[in-house]
C-alpha cells in the first residue's frame, strides 16, 4: 500500500486532468447528448487501465466492459459504475459551465464529478496503480452502465446474456456519498425506486373560476384528495398491497443501523429543517419507539416530487384544465416494482377512476447480508486505507440497479462510496473533493488487495 500511495501522489496532476477531460464529455442518457462519444471515451479509459475493453449493445445506450485476469485461483471481482449523467438543470444556477471542469477550494465542479465519473475513474485508476506496482491481485471485470440515470432498463437482461463470461465471486461499486458522519463507508444494499405521474383532467381549457365555480370539477382538488388518500398524516402509506413481500431487517442489520453515528438535529439543521417527517411506529408500539434516522433510510417511502396545474409560473383565477403530480416510491428489500405498480394502479382506480397513471423509472431493491462472503474483507480493506474502521451501512437510502448483480447474477455486492456528503449530485454545482478522489484510488486498491487475501 505504501507503493500505491506513492504512485497516487506522484500522478495527482495527471489523474485530475483525466477526470477533467472525462467531465468535459457530455453523457446525458435522458436526452442522448454526447452518449456515443462518451461510450468511446469510456472504452479508452478502460483500455488505458490495463483491461481488454468491449462495447456491448443493449437495445439502448451500450454497456462498456473490460476484463483483466488475475493470479490463478484468485477471486473474480465485478466493478460496477455508470458513465451517463443527469441533465445539467438550470444553467443559471451553476457557478461554472456544467461540462467544463472547474477547480475551486479543493473541489472539482462539473456534472458527473461525483455521480459517477469521478468515482468509477478512481476504481479504474486503482487498477492501473496495482498493475504498475506488481500486478492485479484479483481477476477483474469492469461494467460501466450507460443508462443508470434513466433506470437501467436493459441492464439485467444484458448481464444475464453475459453470465458465462461474468462468472464472478462478488461485485463492488462506488457511487453516492460516504455516510453523513464523513467516515469511510461500506454499503450492503440499496433501496429500489419507482417513479410515476398522476394526471387528472377537467375541461378542455382552463375555465374562469367565477363563471364556472361550483359547476366545473376542479382537477387540482381531485388530485389533492387522491394524494391524501395514498399517505396519511402519520406517514402510513395507505395503498393496499404496496408492501407485499417486504423482508424485515435482521437483528444484525438493525443493530448495525442503530450503531451508525448521526447527530440528527445537526443533519436536519444543515438542510434547513427543524423536524423529521412523520413515520409510523410498528403496530401497537409507542410512537417514540418508531424508526430512527438511519433505520428510516432502509424502509419504504412515498414522496410527492412536484405538483403543477398551469403552464409557467403565472397565477390566474381559473379552474385548471389539468393537474399533475410527479411522485416516487423507494422500495425496501422484498418489494417488487410490478407489485407496487399494481398497488398504485388499483388505488387510483378505486379512488379516482378517471385519473391517469404513467409509470417512469423502476429499479428493484438489492440486499447483501453482513455475513455474506467477502464482507469482512471489503470492510477491512476500506478501513485499512483510511487508517480507521469503516462504517457498515446495511442499506443506503438511494437507489442503484445493483439488483441486476445480486439477484440477476447471484453475487454478494458491496458499495464503497467515495464522494463527499455535499457532492450535490443531480443538482447544480455538482462537485467532488479532490482529496477524496485521490484517497478513493487508494481505497479501491486496498479493497482489492484485502479481497485477494481473504479466505474463501
Amino acid at each position: 500500500m505504501d507503493a500505491i500511495r506513492t504512485y497516487v501522489e506522484r500522478n495527482r496532476a495527471r489523474h485530475e486532468q483525466e477526470l477533467a477531460e472525462w467531465v468535459a464529455v457530455p453523457s446525458v442518457s435522458a436526452t442522448g447528448e454526447g452518449m456515443p462519444e462518451a461510450a468511446e471515451h469510456a472504452r479508452l479509459l478502460v483500455e488505458s487501465s490495463g483491461l481488454t475493453p468491449r462495447i456491448v449493445e443493449t437495445g439502448g445506450w451500450p454497456l462498456v466492459t473490460g476484463h483483466a485476469p488475475g493470479p490463478d485461483g484468485s477471486p473474480h471481482v465485478v466493478i460496477y459504475g455508470h458513465y451517463d449523467v443527469q441533465p445539467p438543470g438550470p444553467l443559471g444556477e451553476w457557478d461554472s459551465p456544467p461540462f467544463q471542469a472547474s477547480i475551486r477550494d479543493g473541489r472539482m465542479y462539473g456534472r458527473g464529478t461525483g455521480d459517477n465519473k469521478g468515482q468509477h475513474l478512481a476504481q479504474l485508476l486503482a487498477l492501473r496503480a496495482l498493475r504498475d506496482q506488481g500486478g492485479l491481485p484479483c481477476s477483474v471485470t469492469v461494467v460501466l452502465d450507460g443508462e443508470e440515470e434513466i433506470g437501467s432498463p436493459h441492464l439485467t437482461d444484458t448481464l444475464a446474456s453475459l453470465r458465462e463470461e461474468i462468472d464472478a465471486d462478488l461485485a463492488v461499486w462506488s457511487d453516492g456519498p460516504v455516510h453523513d458522519a464523513y467516515e469511510p463507508t461500506v454499503s450492503l444494499g440499496v433501496r429500489g425506486a419507482l417513479s410515476f405521474e398522476i394526471i387528472v383532467r377537467g375541461g378542455n381549457t382552463a375555465l374562469h373560476s367565477g363563471n364556472w365555480g361550483n359547476v366545473a370539477p376542479n382537477p387540482a382538488w381531485e388530485l389533492v384528495w387522491l394524494l391524501a388518500s395514498m399517505r396519511g398524516p402519520d406517514g402510513r402509506i395507505a395503498m393496499r398491497g404496496h408492501d407485499a413481500g417486504v423482508t424485515p431487517l435482521t437483528s444484525q442489520e438493525r443493530d448495525a443501523l442503530r450503531a451508525l453515528p448521526v447527530d440528527t438535529a445537526a443533519v436536519l439543521a444543515g438542510a434547513g429543517l427543524d423536524r423529521m417527517d412523520a413515520y409510523p411506529a410498528p403496530d401497537g408500539a409507542d410512537p417514540a419507539d418508531g424508526p430512527g434516522y438511519n433505520e428510516r433510510l432502509a424502509l419504504p417511502t412515498f414522496s410527492i416530487n412536484s405538483l403543477s396545474c398551469l403552464d409557467g409560473d403565472d397565477h390566474r383565477t381559473v379552474i385548471p384544465a389539468v393537474a399533475v403530480a410527479r411522485c416516487d416510491m423507494r422500495l425496501a428489500c422484498g418489494q417488487r416494482v410490478k407489485t407496487v405498480q399494481d398497488a398504485v394502479r388499483a388505488h387510483v382506480q378505486a379512488h379516482l377512476p378517471h385519473a391517469e397513471v404513467r409509470f417512469k423509472v423502476g429499479m428493484e431493491p438489492s440486499r447483501t447480508l453482513p455475513d455474506a462472503p467477502f464482507a469482512e474483507a471489503v470492510v477491512r480493506g476500506v478501513g485499512d486505507a483510511a487508517g480507521k474502521p469503516a462504517l457498515l451501512v446495511p442499506a443506503q437510502g438511494g437507489s442503484l440497479p445493483i439488483a441486476a448483480l445480486t439477484d440477476g447474477l447471484g453475487l454478494p455486492c458491496y458499495g464503497i462510496p467515495l464522494a463527499n456528503v455535499d457532492e450535490r449530485n443531480h443538482a447544480p454545482n455538482e462537485n467532488l473533493e479532490l482529496r477524496r478522489f485521490h484517497e478513493g484510488i487508494v481505497t479501491a486498491a486496498s479493497a482489492l488487495l484485502s479481497i485477494a487475501g481473504a479466505q474463501r
